[in-house]
């Protein structure tokens, strides 16, 4: 790789949700974006609440799976910081990334990622004995991500379909079984795989030119920004097309009118907060990409999760 000093990053561009200070707290947590969590979290939680009507939840349950996300997330998000520090090294919006930068050093990464995947492992250990056989399949996977621009240009769902394992894992460690109907868990995995495999795409129109120059692949490298907001486009309909069909399967079961349309406001709510997005991206500037990434993603997820537990706490007792 060459430094690419004539390389300038597009209007807008940024590496934004860093928070403040440089105790080892916060770099550990802006080494992980933490805020970032917000994304796919909340979906843990929500097939938490979808398994609340089959079997009982209790508050450890709901702690050990918040655990579990998390401790997995930060192995995932410190093992792509540690493979890819040698690109965001070169890359102007990311060369102060805290290993390019020297603000974290290379065996306290590989520590981060020891400890965390570790905590990952016993916390489906505490959860159920399907968790416990499923974590390595869902850490592997997770982990691998961060070499698939070396490969293929559609990273973007790999990565979404890394996120979907939140919900289905949810769902999970609250059952110790799959969903009935069956399909239900696959369409609530493929809604998060479309929308967050659509907002990445977004996120990486930024590092365009970059990924061209240095043979990473992705969607806006290969097809070009403006078709690959195009694509994000389509995959945010399809996001929509399977959280309508989740709604439709009845996931808290047959309920009240006033519960189901909680449950469909929810899914209108994500369409317009989707379209809103779309309208604050434009492929030459990318000046509210905050906005269109951080913003209105984070509030479809915990908003969705706010209309299903609204939704739930109108039902009947737990079981």
């Amino acid at each position: 790789m060459t430094t690419p000093s004539n390389i300038v990053p597009p209007k807008g561009a940024r590496d934004g949700q860093l928070m403040r200070g440089q105790s080892l707290p916060v770099r550990l947590a802006n080494f992980v974006k933490l805020p970032h969590t917000v994304f796919a979290m909340p979906f843990s939680l929500v097939g938490v609440i979808f398994a609340s009507v089959v079997a009982p939840v209790t508050p450890a349950i709901v702690g050990w799976v918040l655990l579990a996300f998390t401790s997995a997330r930060f192995a995932a998000m410190a093992f792509n910081r540690l493979v890819d520090r040698d690109v965001d090294a070169l890359n102007p919006r990311t060369a102060m990334r805290e290993l390019p930068a020297g603000t974290l050093t290379v065996g306290q990464a590989k520590l981060s990622i020891v400890a965390s995947s570790a905590l990952f492992i016993f916390a489906s250990f505490m959860l159920n004995p399907l968790c416990l056989a499923l974590s390595p399949v869902a850490l592997l996977w997770v982990l691998g991500y961060s070499y698939t621009k070396r490969f293929t240009r559609w990273s973007h769902l790999w990565l979404g379909l890394g996120l979907s394992i939140a919900p289905v894992g949810g769902y999970l460690a609250v059952t110790g079984a799959w969903s009935h109907p069956v399909w239900l868990l696959l369409v609530l995995a493929a809604a998060v795989v479309c929308w967050s495999g659509g907002f990445d795409m977004i996120y990486a129109l930024q590092d365009a030119e970059f990924d061209t120059r240095h043979g990473l692949h992705s969607v806006p490298s290969t097809f070009g920004v403006h078709r690959a907001v195009g694509i994000a486009r389509l995959l945010h309909v399809l996001a929509v097309g399977c959280f309508a069909a989740v709604v439709a399967a009845q996931p808290l079961g047959t309920a009240t009118p006033l519960v189901q349309g909680i449950l469909w406001a929810a899914v209108v709510g994500i369409a317009l907060m989707l379209l809103w997005e779309h309208r604050l991206v434009k492929a030459d500037d990318l000046s509210r990409i905050d906005a269109a990434f951080f913003t209105m993603n984070g509030l479809i997820s915990l908003g969705f999760l706010a209309f299903v537990l609204t939704a739930r706490l109108l039902l009947p007792e737990t079981p």
